[in-house]
């Protein structure tokens, strides 16, 4: 199934957590300001930064995005 991605739930999981945006970038060495892009759907997570983020808030990757199945996909797409 394909997947499109909805908005950025990284505020969400930071909360969660209890830790900060601010927390956050510090620990992973990047300006809050790109953090704070993250959250506000400015800019989409590369995959390597995501992982990085996911592991040290303790979440699945996965859940740093909505996911919304695309309807875009051919039916009986075989690969």
């Amino acid at each position: 199934m394909k997947f499109e991605l909805g908005r950025c739930l990284l505020n969400e999981r930071l909360m969660e957590s209890g830790k900060s945006a601010e927390w956050l970038a510090k620990n992973l060495r990047y300006k809050p300001e790109r953090i704070y892009d993250f959250i506000e759907n400015k800019r989409v997570m590369p995959l390597k930064i995501a992982i990085s983020i996911a592991d040290s808030i303790g979440c699945d990757v996965r859940a740093l995005y909505e996911l919304i199945p695309s309807d875009n996909a051919i039916k009986g797409e075989k690969w």
